[in-house]
């Protein structure tokens, strides 16, 4: 294409010699970059309750509009139990081809078995590389400062509770740089002229601003 005249046999001989990128993280962004529409990563983090306990929150998230595809709550995380969210998170068949954990021990043996049982292929990411599951990490650290620095769990039940609403509003009303600066479920931009109108979201910790028609 660039108007050379080259033997193939000896472009094939080059690029066999041709060294390789060696940089293991930019093969990691392209992996994440080209396979962001069949990738989800799931994650599991911990909540203090109001009397010094401690509750695991579980969650899937897709990689393509950063939606959360389940979350639940759970003072004891089994393998067996993660197996049953993960279950609930792909029914149906709209499993992805890939999720991305990292290397806890409660996920064991069981749960990757379970997900090449599901057709999906585990990618587990390397000790102590949290941001090769950058998307989920970022969801944890956008939940504490969001909801969670705010509040006292009082138990399993009251944490799910502002979850599931943090989750709608994560879905719904709040932007992202990394959607181009909209939602998961393609907010549409205001294009009335009205005033402004002020919508409390998570009992007034955040807002959805509108446009009055």
């Amino acid at each position: 294409m660039l108007g050379f005249d080259l033997s193939e046999r000896t472009i094939s001989r080059w690029m066999r010699r041709a060294p390789r990128d060696s940089d293991p993280a930019k093969r990691w962004l392209a992996f994440l970059r080209n396979h962001r529409e069949a990738i989800a990563a799931m994650d599991l983090f911990t909540v203090p309750t109001i009397t010094f306990g401690a509750l695991y929150c579980f969650f899937v998230i897709s990689h393509d509009r950063r939606r959360i595809l389940h979350v639940n709550v759970t003072k004891h995380p089994t393998s067996g139990w993660i197996i049953q969210q993960l279950r609930e998170a792909f029914p149906f068949g709209s499993a992805p081809r890939y999720l991305i954990f990292d290397r806890d021990a409660k996920y064991g043996l069981e749960v990757p078995g379970t997900l090449r049982s599901l057709n999906i292929s585990p990618v587990r990411t390397s000790f102590e590389s949290p941001w090769q599951n950058g998307v989920a990490e970022r969801w944890i650290e956008s939940c504490r400062q969001d909801l969670l620095d705010h509040i006292v769990a009082v138990n399993e039940r009251h944490l799910k509770r502002l979850l599931s609403e943090y989750v709608r509003y994560h879905h719904e009303d709040r932007t992202h740089l990394g959607l181009g600066k909209g939602t998961p479920d393609y907010r549409i931009r205001s294009t009335a002229s009205g005033r402004v109108l002020s919508q409390d979201r998570l009992g007034g910790l955040h807002h959805r601003y509108v446009r009055a028609a």
